[in-house]
């Protein structure tokens, strides 16, 4: 017997730990069924599980699970990134508290704590999928850093090398001085700051008295100025062009260059150019082909290094003495002390307040440096051509297809990537030097001193290069990697290309596009043929999710508290094609409503005797009722294929919730309560085998989503083993022949009682009160139906009695109009119908108040300029549900208005 409710603590657990041990989740190489492959997204080994990791997993396993019980050979495959700031960063973090550092430990002994970091932590992310009931082939569980990724890590670099896609440059990228390596665009989160904008003078050369004032807000990368920009068309400054202003502070003549880059509109009209310092500045260096010096070192403090033989004193205009003792200051520090000398000098010409975005390194908090070093490139251009082929092909498809534009705009304008990182965790790069600076990129070290010896002629000493390399490097190959390549391995022939990868926007670029890059230049093939991209996890007001908001959602705490299964059909409940997904506790809790409603209605069959029947046909079923949700149930699993198929996750949810709620529970069960009362009469012992049937499929249909709940009745009512449900076939729609008729029956009496129940609901009809249903012009089949399903219409819509109306129309009657024929229902004497007008007419002024108050603040031209996007959408939606109400009241007024002659309208 069922417990009365259902327990998710102890039977998630036990359930998961006998699907794993039975091999249910692994792949079958051997077999001959279609394989079907999703690689996952390998989640950083230091991470815990967040609101978008529970997204992307339980839509992935929402797929593999459907797949699997279609029988195809599903391989879902799980691993960990390595993720070598974050980790390294973990792992310093312990030393900092055992009073030692990195650099005391040394590099190797360092490698070896972050090894055995792993070992004992580096598994918490994978424990908490498995909560969240993810089915991956654990077995084949890998990690970026194992020896196998390795070897493919260092195959490619060395092929792309030696094909000179690989090379080194000295180029501006990201750099973190607390970390003091090269970071991604991805781990840089840009927060808006408020700061000020300087007005600085630069004395024009040969023209004593005159200046140029530049607006900046980084006056402490002025020592780099290696030019001062205007526009082109600038009327202001066209007979400066090709003159010299000479730079404040160190006396130096800098150019005066005409270039685009510089906008009129904005600040002075002329910008300072600082290229070893800013991203524009350099692309406006490299135009006019000026110097480059750095004037920040690795942990952004003042170095004069490059710029020191330059300082002079000009005409008084510049103190060589005070630079040099800017030389080791902090940016901030070096910030204040330069524009108070700049002030005293009198070459500040005004301060204004300024907000802008201010980039910070994701892990570390500091404010990232644009920084000038030599690093290792990858030519992303000549690799992006044929990914954005296959795009263009259809190839692989993007699902939505807006974001094939985002690809293109990022792919068709894309940099040279910089895959070095001067970090100690990761993979280090494959390349020795020798005493003179020649490189040797080698698999190993003994490649490399074979090199060595053919170009030196003898035996030489190499040193290894110290960086290792970005982590999306090594990711870029997952597809093809973590089967084996570059071995030609079983599996590699089998599961590659895969299928689908589900993921989120954020990372076409820096994931997704490299690993077609990858794919497609190593393996000659996709690495997917279909890529869907999900939204954001948004709260219930559309707001992002962040800490500092407290508007963030734990995926642990809502499983502890509701269960995994509630968790997963919310999810799938509100993801849609296209657009964020608007997540709250209060969400998951109502979705819980339905796991619980699952389980009681199975209850429900228990109690009553319902049991599989084997050999049941469908086709068999004689009943309208029984004919009528075979009718339905094929439907919806029509429908749920559907879904699955174009990845509308929402769409899926859905068709099971209307179904199981709505015709197997609110309608279904309730219709068939005296049937199966009756005992074991004929018409019984069908409705039993129908609601077997239909509640074994509805197990079937739900267990990609909810497979917890779903698998303990399967269970419970002998459907299969414990564990099974997850090797069932996934249910086929069965129509049955001339199911029509019973469907035109069935759908009619849901339509009769619910429009007794909308009225009832709007009069305030308490529940104990019995009210006469008169049928007006009623068709004789309407009559008929009526009278085979008095005593339904009796208890589920709280009717005395169903009768012709003969005579005059009584007075105090609502009417409401269901196909051909008018229900009257006499309410006088149940009711006070001039106290229920009043009520209502009071509840229309109220919400008419309301529309006017949203259409004011919507039609407020100020309001909606400062307002947020969501806020605006949140008070359109506001309004719409007002006016939906303010119809329905309308609606109900009508009913009772003491104008009998015109009708109201169909419900």
């Amino acid at each position: 017997m069922l417990d009365k409710s259902f327990s998710p603590d102890g039977t998630e657990t036990s359930l998961y730990a006998l699907w794993e041990a039975s091999g249910a989740f692994s792949a079958q190489p051997d077999s001959a069924a279609r394989p079907y492959t999703i690689m996952i997204p390998p989640p950083n080994v230091t991470g815990t599980l967040h609101i978008g990791h529970a997204l992307t997993m339980t839509l992935q396993d929402t797929l593999i699970r459907w797949r699997r019980m279609q029988g195809r050979d599903t391989l879902w495959q799980p691993g960990t990134d390595h993720a070598g700031i974050a980790t390294q960063l973990v792992v310093e973090r312990m030393l900092q508290k055992e009073g030692t550092s990195r650099q005391e430990m040394g590099r190797d002994a360092f490698i070896e704590r972050v090894w055995e970091w792993k070992a004992e932590s580096g598994g918490g992310i994978t424990r908490q999928l498995r909560r969240l009931g993810g089915s991956l082939d654990w077995p084949r569980e890998r990690f970026t850093m194992d020896d196998g990724l390795s070897d493919a890590v260092k195959e490619v670099f060395v092929t792309l090398y030696r094909e000179g896609l690989i090379y080194r440059d000295r180029r501006l990228v990201n750099w973190d001085p607390a970390f003091r390596s090269a970071i991604s665009d991805l781990e840089v989160d840009n927060r808006e700051m408020r700061g000020s904008l300087w007005y600085i003078r630069y004395p024009v050369e040969g023209q004593p008295g005159r200046t140029i004032t530049v607006a900046t807000t980084r006056p402490e990368t002025m020592l780099g100025d290696m030019a001062v920009a205007v526009h082109p068309d600038d009327e202001r400054f066209a007979d400066l062009v090709g003159g010299n202003v000479i730079l404040p502070l160190t006396g130096r003549r800098i150019p005066i260059v005409a270039d685009e880059h510089s906008d009129p509109t904005k600040g002075s009209g002329a910008v300072k150019i600082t290229p070893a310092h800013d991203f524009n500045d350099f692309e406006v260096g490299r135009r006019h082909k000026l110097d480059m010096p750095s004037v920040l070192d690795e942990e952004a403090r003042i170095t004069l290094a490059e710029i020191g033989d330059e300082l002079r004193a000009e005409d008084g205009l510049a103190d060589p003495a005070f630079v040099r003792t800017l030389e080791g200051m902090p940016r901030d520090e070096a910030r204040k002390v330069m524009v108070a000398e700049l002030e005293r000098l009198e070459w500040l010409e005004k301060i204004e307040p300024h907000t802008n975005q201010v980039p910070h390194a994701e892990r570390s908090g500091a404010v990232v440096e644009p920084r000038l070093t030599t690093q290792w490139y990858c030519d992303a251009k000549t690799l992006a051509g044929p990914a954005i082929d296959a795009v263009e092909s259809g190839k692989i498809e993007f699902v939505p297809r807006q974001w094939e534009n985002t690809f293109y705009a990022w792919m068709r304008d894309i940099q040279p990537w910089c895959i070095s990182r001067q970090l100690w965790w990761g993979h280090r790069i494959p390349a020795w030097y020798g005493p003179d600076g020649h490189v040797f990129v080698a698999h190993d070290e003994a490649d490399a001193a074979l090199q060595a010896r053919t170009h030196y002629g003898q035996d030489t000493a190499l040193t290894r290069d110290e960086d290792v390399l970005d982590t999306w490097f090594s990711s870029a190959l997952w597809p093809f990697s973590t089967l084996g390549w570059p071995q030609q391995t079983p599996e590699l022939a089998r599961y590659y290309p895969t299928d689908v990868l589900v993921t989120g926007f954020d990372i076409i670029f820096f994931w997704v596009a490299r690993m077609m890059m990858m794919g497609l230049h190593f393996m000659k093939d996709v690495p997917f043929r279909t890529v869907f991209i999900h939204g954001l996890v948004r709260d219930e007001r559309g707001q992002k999710m962040s800490k500092s908001k407290g508007n963030g959602i734990d995926p642990l705490e809502m499983i502890d508290s509701y269960g995994a299964d509630a968790m997963r059909f919310c999810i799938c409940s509100l993801t849609g094609l296209g657009r964020d997904v608007k997540l709250g506790r209060r969400k998951v809790e109502e979705y819980r409503s339905f796991i619980t409603k699952i389980w009681n209605a199975a209850r429900f069959c228990e109690m009553n005797g319902v049991a599989p029947v084997e050999g049941f046909s469908p086709a068999s079923v004689q009943s309208p009722l029984g004919r009528w949700i075979l009718a339905e149930l094929a439907h919806a699993v029509e429908d749920a294929t559907k879904a699955l198929e174009a990845f509308r996750f929402d769409e899926y949810a859905a068709v099971c919730y209307r179904f199981v709620w709505n015709c197997f529970c609110d309608w279904f069960l309730e219709l068939a309560k005296p049937v199966l009362a009756a005992g074991d009469t004929a018409e019984a012992v069908e409705t039993r085998a129908v609601a077997a049937h239909v509640l074994g499929t509805i197990m079937r249909l739900l267990q990609p989503v909810t497979p917890f709940v779903t698998d303990s009745l399967w269970r419970q009512f002998g459907f299969g083993p414990e564990g099974s449900l997850i090797t069932a076939p996934w249910p086929q729609p069965e129509h049955l022949e001339g199911a029509s008729e019973a469907r035109a029956e069935m759908e009619w009496l849901i339509r009769f009682i619910s429009a007794i129940r909308t009225v009832r609901s709007e009069m305030n009809v308490p529940p104990s009160r019995l009210a006469p249903v008169l049928l007006r012009d009623a068709s004789p089949v309407t009559v008929a139906r009526a009278a085979k399903w008095s005593e339904a219409i009796g208890r589920m819509a709280r009717v005395s009695e169903v009768q012709p109306l003969e005579g005059d129309m009584p007075q105090g009657a609502a009417q409401l109009v269901v196909d051909e024929a008018t229900l009257v229902i006499p309410l006088a004497g149940i009711i006070d119908l001039a106290v229920e007008r009043q009520r209502l007419e009071k509840e229309c002024a109220k919400v008419d108040a309301e529309i006017t108050k949203v259409e004011r603040k919507l039609g407020n031209a100020d309001f909606v300029a400062r307002a947020k996007p969501e806020v605006v959408a949140e008070n359109h939606e506001r309004i719409y549900t007002f006016r939906f109400e303010r119809k329905r009241l309308e609606e109900a007024l009508k009913r009772i208005r003491p104008n009998k002659k015109k009708l109201p309208d169909v419900i």
